[in-house]
Parts: C-alpha cells; sequence; structure tokens
C-alpha cells in the first residue's frame, strides 16, 4: 500500500460497525463491545481518550457506517457510500501512475462525450447491419462513396488540427504537446490507409454487381432465420456476466489468505501458497471461456444457417433454427467448442507473454531484438488469425456432418482446398465490403470525436480516449457485422458440401437455391459440364442423397 502512495492502514477486524462513530470514545466503545480495534494494533483500548496522537492513530472521524453481508467468506458493504470512497482511493492511486492518470483524468473530463460517441457508434452499426439485410446496388455504391468521403474527411481534419495545435501559441503544457504528436502519429497512419483502401476499391470496382446479389442472397437466408441478427446481443451479455464473475473470483484470490499472529502480538495478512499460479490459471481461464463463448455463437449461426440450407421447401423453413441450433450444440458439440477455443488460446498465450516481456525488456534490448520479438508477434497473429478461419469452417462442417472437431477440420480443409479456386474470390470480396462497413463506422464515430473534443479544447488528454472510442467502435461493428461474415462462409461450405453429394438428378437433387447457384456460376464462369463433377460423398455412405443438418 505504501509502494502506491496511498495513505491507508490495514486492519484485521472481527466486524465492521454497523453505525456511525462520531467520536473517539465510540471508537472505544465499539472496539470493547466488538473486540474489534479501528485504531493501530499498538494503540491500547484504555488510550483511546488519553492519548494525545489518537487522533492520528485512528481513522478520520466520522467513521461511516459500513454494514455488510456475508459471500464467498467475503464481507461485502450494503452501504454504497463505501463503493464511493473506495473508487475515491482507486483514482488516487491511479493518478499516482502517470500513464493511466492520462488516460482515465481525458476519460472523465469528457466522459459525457465518450459515452455519446459509444452510443453513436452502436447506432451506426445497428443501422449498417439493417443496410445490409435490405441491401441494393444503390446502397452499395452509397456505402463506398461515404466510406470514401469518411476516410479523406478524417484525414484532412487530422492533418488540420495537427497543423493547428502545432502552431498554435497557447500550446505549453507537455500533455497538450503530446496531443500534437498524437495527432501526427494518427494522420500518418490514416493517409496510409485511406491509399490503401482506395486503391482496392478500385481496383476491385468491377465485381461491385456480384457483391450486390451475394449480399441480397445472405439478407435472404438471414430472413428465413428469426433473432440471427440478434445474436451478438446474446452473446455480449453473456460475456459481461462471465467478465463480472471473473473479475469477482480474481478478488477472492487476491484476498485469499490466512490471519497470523506474529511474535508482537500484532496480526499479519498472509496469502495462502501457491494463489500466485491460481492467478496465471484463472487469466488463461479468462481467454479460453471468452474464446468458448464466441465459437458457440459461431457454431449456432452455423447450424442456423445449415438447417435454412438443407431444407427442401424453401417457401416453408423450419420453425425455431436458432434455438434448435442451440440445443443440438448443448447436447451434442460443446466439445468441438472447447477444442477450437483451445487452439486458439494456446496462441493466444505466446503473444502476451512476448508482449509481457517486450514492455520489461525495451528500455535494455537492441534494435535486433526489438525486430525479433515484431516478427515473432507478426508470426503469432497469422497464425491465430489463419486457425480462426479453419475453425469456423470446422464449426460448420461439425453442423452439417455433426463429426468431431478434428474430422470436421479435416473435412473442412479438404473441402476449401477443393473448392479454393471457385469461392475464394467471392468470399474474399464479401468480406472486403463488411470491412469497409467497419471503416465506415469507425471514420464517422472518430469524426464525431473530433469535433466535440476539438470544441471542447480545454480537455488536455483526449487523444487517448479517442483512440479508444475508435477502438470500441471498431468492436461493435466487428460484432454485428461477423453474422453475415459467419453466414456467407456457412452458405458457401453447404454449397461445395452439396456439389460434392449431390448432382442436380431426379435421385439426387440440389438443396442450393436456383439463385446462388446461378451467381456462383456466373461469378467462376462455369460451364455447365463443370457440374457433373466426381461425386465422392463427404460421409462414408455412397448413395449420399441427404446430408444430415442440425434440425
Amino acid at each position: 500500500m505504501q509502494s502506491l502512495k496511498i495513505s491507508s492502514v490495514s486492519l484485521c477486524v472481527s466486524s465492521c460497525p454497523q453505525e456511525q462513530l462520531n467520536s473517539l470514545e465510540d471508537l472505544q466503545s465499539f472496539a470493547r463491545n466488538n473486540g474489534s480495534c479501528l485504531c493501530v494494533y499498538n494503540l491500547n483500548i484504555s488510550s483511546y481518550t488519553l492519548n494525545p496522537k489518537a487522533a492520528e492513530l485512528c481513522p478520520t472521524l466520522p467513521v461511516p457506517p459500513s454494514k455488510s453481508f456475508p459471500l464467498f467468506n467475503r464481507c461485502v458493504p450494503q452501504n454504497p457510500e463505501c463503493y464511493s470512497k473506495y473508487a475515491s482511493v482507486l483514482i488516487s492511486m491511479v493518478n499516482e501512475m502517470d500513464v493511466f492518470h492520462r488516460i482515465l483524468s481525458g476519460i472523465l473530463a469528457g466522459r459525457d462525450t465518450v459515452i455519446g460517441l459509444s452510443v453513436l457508434a452502436l447506432a451506426f452499426s445497428f443501422i449498417l447491419v439493417l443496410a445490409f439485410r435490405f441491401i441494393r446496388t444503390l446502397l452499395v455504391h452509397t456505402l463506398i462513396a461515404l466510406v470514401v468521403f469518411g476516410l479523406l474527411f478524417v484525414s484532412g481534419v487530422l492533418w488540420w488540427l495537427y497543423y493547428d495545435y502545432r502552431n498554435d501559441p497557447s500550446t505549453e503544457l507537455e500533455t497538450e504537446k503530446e496531443n500534437v504528436k498524437f495527432l501526427l502519429g494518427y494522420a500518418i497512419f490514416s493517409t496510409i490507409v485511406t491509399v490503401v483502401l482506395l486503391s482496392l476499391i478500385l481496383v476491385l470496382r468491377k465485381r461491385l454487381h456480384f457483391t450486390v446479389q451475394l449480399f441480397q442472397i445472405v439478407g435472404k437466408i438471414t430472413g428465413r432465420i428469426p433473432f440471427l441478427l440478434f445474436q451478438p446481443l446474446w452473446t455480449l451479455v453473456i460475456l459481461i456476466v462471465f467478465w463480472v464473475f471473473w473479475v469477482a473470483v480474481l478478488l477472492s484470490l487476491g484476498t485469499a489468505g490466512t490471519a497470523q499472529t506474529t511474535s508482537g502480538g500484532q496480526v499479519e495478512y498472509r496469502a495462502l501458497s501457491g494463489i500466485c499460479y491460481m492467478a496465471w490459471y484463472h487469466f488463461v481461464g479468462l481467454i479460453w471461456t471468452s474464446e468458448f463463448i464466441l465459437a458457440c455463437q459461431q457454431m449456432a449461426i452455423a447450424g442456423a444457417v445449415v438447417t435454412s440450407y438443407f431444407n427442401r421447401n424453401k417457401h416453408s423453413p423450419p420453425p425455431h433454427p436458432v434455438l434448435s441450433s442451440i440445443s443440438v450444440l448443448f447436447c451434442y458439440h460443446l466439445g468441438t467448442a472447447v477444442k477450437g477455443s483451445f487452439l486458439i488460446t494456446i496462441l493466444r498465450i505466446p503473444r502476451i507473454v512476448l508482449l509481457y516481456l517486450y514492455n520489461i525488456l525495451k528500455q535494455k534490448e537492441g534494435a535486433c531484438a526489438k525486430c525479433l520479438f515484431k516478427c515473432c508477434f507478426c508470426w503469432f497473429w497469422c497464425q491465430e488469425s489463419c486457425l480462426r478461419y479453419f475453425n469456423q469452417h470446422a464449426y460448420a462442417t461439425t453442423a452439417i456432418n455433426g463429426t468431431n472437431f478434428c474430422t470436421s477440420a479435416k473435412d473442412a480443409v479438404f473441402i476449401l482446398e477443393k473448392n479454393s479456386a471457385k469461392l475464394a474470390s467471392i468470399s474474399c470480396f464479401g468480406n472486403f465490403i463488411l470491412f469497409l462497413g467497419k471503416v465506415f463506422v469507425v471514420c464517422f464515430t472518430v469524426f464525431g470525436g473530433l469535433m466535440a473534443f476539438n470544441y471542447h479544447r480545454e480537455l488536455q488528454a483526449w487523444v487517448v480516449p479517442l483512440l479508444l472510442v475508435g477502438f470500441f467502435a471498431y468492436l461493435m461493428s466487428h460484432s454485428f457485422l461477423s453474422v453475415f461474415e459467419v453466414t456467407a462462409d456457412a452458405m458457401f461450405l453447404c454449397f461445395a458440401i452439396d456439389m460434392e453429394t449431390n448432382d442436380g438428378s431426379a435421385e439426387k437433387p440440389y438443396f442450393v437455391d436456383q439463385e446462388l447457384l446461378t451467381f456462383v456460376s456466373q461469378s467462376n464462369k462455369l460451364t455447365e459440364g463443370k457440374k457433373h463433377r466426381s461425386l465422392r460423398p463427404f460421409q462414408d455412405n455412397e448413395d449420399g442423397t441427404e446430408l444430415q443438418p442440425m434440425t
């Protein structure tokens, strides 16, 4: 506590006062009646009212009531005032840490602006989901035009603010000078992103009409599945509940110990052996469980899409496909989600360890070591991204065939390898349009933040909160638009397996919509002869006319 410069004394008590103590006599009476000394140990109870330094050795009067109730062998205060005082102590601790002080001061000073921008990002994300649900050609052109306008405008505003702050004679404080440096970095990064995205838009403009058809087909599938677009909200609620529980367990681990009496008669709190290792285990559990919840969302969406795809009567969709997918997931396929999330955790933990070592050694290491660390970060990130992509298709294959994770991953790799030439370009361009949607949300949220923070120039540290707002906007847009991404990937995987298993004859008719079949054929310039490809059932059944979706 002293290293954090918090002027407080830690004491072990048998109970906390349930009524306010206004004088030293009240402290003395409470100590005699309850056996809990609120003053320092070396001050005798009878000396509370006699010692001239008792006011310094006892808590500041009045002592507020802190009635508590037991929870997991911990005392949880019932009075809200206790939490407010704890928050003030926490803020004073953070204020002693320079970096956290600047971030926290910027967020607290502009908390109304930060909350407003977060709500704006949420609203933009929801509007964009509805736009992709009912997408048309004009809407795609409008979206691309808005993204181009947003990129150019945000880059221009950043460069203008950098020039304005740099030539402002009132810029004297160190935080204001750091704001100028951050603005320069933001402007350079925004300009690079703008140039890259504009180049990609220019190159891929000829495939724009295919994108419109793709999202119309995906929108038709999502329209057949009620409440599919609300999956990210449910996942977010479950994640928040889990994170709150995780923090509560972390606090329990931090206070897990025994009170032992020292030779001087004082009571000293000592942590149990092995608690530090439990903290690492708890941290791994945070990553693994969070990834498991996200994997369950992907499997639920993929299962609902598979159920809708492998339905002969397209005009009569199956009832409650989302609930059916979730029930099958919990009954049969939780192990698949556990294995997939565990592989992601294995790759993420080395990245975190390397980041921890990099922060410790960054003042001592040379240029070669820094380059090596960054190469390792990049390698692990690429491996994790590839694994996420294959996991997503493995979940869809599990939903189709009902096989375990390893078998589904092998089958998914085989299908992707055999059909990559026909489906890769369609999927990649669809993902690029979804990425432009995320850029749209981030650009206009950051633009609103630039205008709001620049209007309130009395806020000294606003650059880092603006970065956090942009990151939150990207997370929100990614969470909502990921439904379309998972739906499109699962749909194309179902299409590839459908083509492998059936040949379109009366005995083995296709499950695919004529609209999707025409779209894929036009996109890849398929000839009529290529439809009759070799038939190798994906499962070991030779007749293979019917696949078994998650129903």
